[in-house]
């Protein structure tokens, strides 16, 4: 059977086209069915029905190595008209292939000529994909060590900073226990990732005070790493009005130690 791409090249077939003819003898119109070029392949004999596979007659159905084109629906539908199919094909980037006159006097017909001009099609389709330059593994890299994959590094590109303040609270919460509990490695690989985080997070949540308090050893420390992070969220909810009483305990355990208050506030 014959194609006539109307949109489209037979040269470069896209792998799905709408395949219309027109009917002979008494029925007259237009029929048609879409025909995919399926990517993976299977055996579609299995799934058939069996009023369907013994009538489609398609070489690869009972193949499960060869091309799997399919004819959707499995036979020659009357459809409205020739503006509506060429629309279809333009707007959905489909092939518009017409098949000429075909003579047909029952469903039988209208069946064999779908799976013929299917088939006809995924010859062409095959072609084209045999002209496709060969697909080369790539080389598998080396493995790279955990531990030179930086991964809050990775993290602090990827997350929103909503989940970047969650994880160092998270944090806190582990080098207060490293603190409590002397552990001096564990204290060592929590700081090293709270402050990689908290380098990556704008300067308005003053994140490196928050490290610098979440490190102390008195209990002091710890209220004010809790205060840096409630104001850290109110900020990321914008949420302006309940940021002072939170700066002023930070500035009245700050200036408790002796220490200079803190930056002018950041919040409108």
């Amino acid at each position: 059977m014959q194609l006539r791409f109307e949109l489209g090249d037979s040269q470069a077939p896209r792998g799905h086209a709408i395949l219309y003819g027109r009917a002979g003898g008494n029925a007259g119109g237009l029929i048609a069915t879409y025909c995919v070029v399926l990517p993976i392949q299977f055996s579609i004999g299995k799934y058939l029905p069996p009023i369907l596979s013994g009538q489609v007659p398609m070489e690869g159905l009972q193949d499960a190595e060869a091309m799997s084109v399919v004819p959707i629906p499995p036979m020659l539908e009357d459809v409205p008209g020739m503006a509506q199919l060429r629309q279809l094909a333009e707007r959905r980037g489909d092939d518009l292939c017409d098949l000429g006159t075909i003579f047909i006097s029952d469903e039988r017909q209208r069946m064999a000529y779908a799976a013929e001009a299917s088939q006809t099609y995924g010859e062409l389709y095959g072609e084209y994909l045999r002209r496709w330059p060969e697909v080369t593994t790539p080389t598998t890299p080396a493995a790279i060590p955990l531990d030179d994959l930086q991964v809050e590094d990775v993290m602090a590109e990827v997350l929103p900073e909503r989940d970047r303040l969650g994880e160092l609270g998270r944090l806190i919460g582990q080098a207060r226990y490293a603190i409590d509990g002397h552990d001096q490695r564990l204290l060592a690989s929590v700081t090293t990732s709270m402050r990689r985080i908290a380098q990556s997070l704008p300067e308005k949540y003053r994140a490196n005070l928050l490290v610098e308090a979440a490190l102390r050893p008195d209990a002091s420390g710890a209220r004010l790493a809790e205060l840096y992070i409630q104001r850290a969220y109110k900020l990321l909810e914008e949420d302006y009005a309940n940021i002072p009483p939170i700066e002023n305990e930070i500035r009245s355990l700050r200036g408790s130690d002796g220490e200079n208050g803190a930056p002018a506030s950041d919040h409108p």
